[in-house]
């Protein structure tokens, strides 16, 4: 979660003792010994005391860091902890994408819905863009299916009917799912529940979900799928 040229910096700063190892150890993406630990904090400038007793520090960590045989790794919990005092990839815009989701979070009582949120939360804040991505685009799609179902039926199934006559009349939320989303969002703008813009927009995000959502060579960063998930806030939840 953290490179090279990261440590340099938080290393330099007024830590515990405890945070700047695990702050060493965050540069590593497998076990590392004592050792390795004092050998890249003196590549970042930061030589440890010799009266540090990283055995004793990391031991005493309350689980933020776990003993395997192979060596010492940051466990979850460190990561988070970490998180917490701002140590992150992300930049400031994906850090605030995160921290309204959360409190979106709050507001919705559909148990399907929170699951897909906070799920794509997670993957935001674990680096997981792609995931995010796609974890985002599935809460966006079930909020508006529920939406329609609850308020537009009976426009949407006439409207859907008039493009294609074979449409058989959708009763649940499940019905939706005989539709491609694409032309989900084209009915939904027939019935003006969202413009012309609204609806190019999201038809954007969906291709990029797909993109995300099958093996390809497309490389996505924390920006991307900031500007994704702010997209989605902004255009399906705060609707």
């Amino acid at each position: 979660m953290l490179n090279r040229n990261e440590l340099k910096t938080w290393l330099h700063r007024e830590l515990s003792r405890l945070d700047k190892v695990l702050l060493v150890l965050a540069t590593f993406d497998s076990p590392c010994s004592l050792t390795d630990v004092k050998e890249r904090a003196a590549e970042a400038g930061f030589k440890i005391p010799t009266n540090w007793n990283l055995s004793q520090i990391l031991g005493r960590s309350k689980g933020l860091a776990i003993r395997l045989p192979a060596g010492w790794e940051l466990a979850q919990s460190g990561v988070q902890h970490l998180r917490s005092n701002g140590v992150s990839r992300l930049s400031p815009a994906a850090v605030q994408v995160a921290t309204d989701l959360r409190a979106y979070l709050q507001k919705i009582s559909n148990d399907e819905v929170r699951n897909y949120v906070e799920e794509a939360i997670k993957c935001h804040e674990a680096e997981l863009y792609n995931s995010a991505i796609v974890m985002s685009w599935l809460a966006a799609i079930a909020v508006l299916q529920r939406y329609v179902l609850k308020n537009h039926l009976t426009a949407f199934n006439a409207e859907a009917k008039r493009v294609n006559p074979k449409w058989k009349g959708a009763k649940t939320t499940d019905d939706f799912g005989e539709m491609k989303e694409f032309d989900f969002l084209e009915r939904l703008q027939g019935i003006s529940v969202i413009g012309k813009n609204r609806k190019d927009e999201l038809q954007k995000a969906l291709k990029l979900r797909n993109g995300c959502g099958h093996p390809n060579s497309l490389n996505i960063g924390a920006n991307m799928a900031a500007a994704h998930i702010e997209l989605i806030l902004l255009n399906v939840f705060n609707v």
